[in-house]
């Protein structure tokens, strides 16, 4: 059973997710709050799978709700994605900075935000379809001159750097075997090794690392 905190200052809005998850078998709520405040207290009790978290909120929003979820240790293995109603909400970004495991549009169907809830559960990341390749693109813009390399990066063969760089373009497994000529299998293994030896939580991380090592 995959246990979910709604958080959403918008009562419309959590009532419909409530509804979404009470009637989709194997997820369960764990809690609804309305501000990053309440959010952090009640991960911190319900200990909850997954969080639904906006952004935009009074008081602490829900960018730095995320920072301190994330930054939790009591809270390792709860994944944080982030539901917003513009594509190119500006917070996006640092959202995925500070861990969030990706993000969806509050227009998204209710088949592919259950979807993204048991995709994030398993350990993968989701960036909206129609907006990956546009988040990649402006990770890079905003890369600094410098490169700053993850301490950890001399761990990783040639192949796995080439392959996290892949996974920074926004690549799936299946594009990387392609582009690489290897199987889907062997690149899975790859991607595997190469967040084990970061510390990546997800492939959102694995994107971030990329980019900042100059890896892409």
């Amino acid at each position: 059973m995959i246990s979910i905190l709604i958080v959403d200052d918008q009562d419309l809005v959590r009532v419909g997710l409530r509804t979404l998850i009470e009637n989709e078998e194997g997820l369960e709520l764990a809690g609804e709050a309305d501000s990053g405040m309440s959010a952090l207290a009640l991960a911190r009790e319900t200990k909850p799978d997954i969080v639904l978290m906006d952004i935009r909120m009074p008081g602490m929003d829900g960018l730095e709700a995320t920072r301190r979820i994330v930054g939790d240790p009591e809270l390792a293995e709860t994944r944080v994605i982030v539901v917003t109603t513009f594509e190119l909400d500006e917070y996006v970004f640092e959202a995925l900075e500070v861990g969030a495991s990706g993000f969806l549009l509050k227009n998204t169907p209710p088949t592919d935000l259950i979807a993204a809830i048991r995709t994030v559960n398993e350990g993968g990341a989701l960036l909206s379809p129609t907006v990956t390749r546009t988040v990649i693109g402006e990770l890079m813009r905003r890369k600094p001159h410098g490169a700053t390399p993850h301490p950890h990066l001399d761990t990783l063969t040639d192949r796995e750097q080439e392959v996290v760089g892949l996974v920074g373009e926004g690549l799936s497994n299946d594009e990387i075997a392609d582009r690489l000529y290897i199987s889907p299998a062997t690149a899975r293994t790859h991607v595997s090794r190469a967040m084990t030896k970061l510390g990546a939580r997800d492939r959102a991380q694995l994107v971030v690392f990329a980019y900042r090592s100059g890896l892409v």
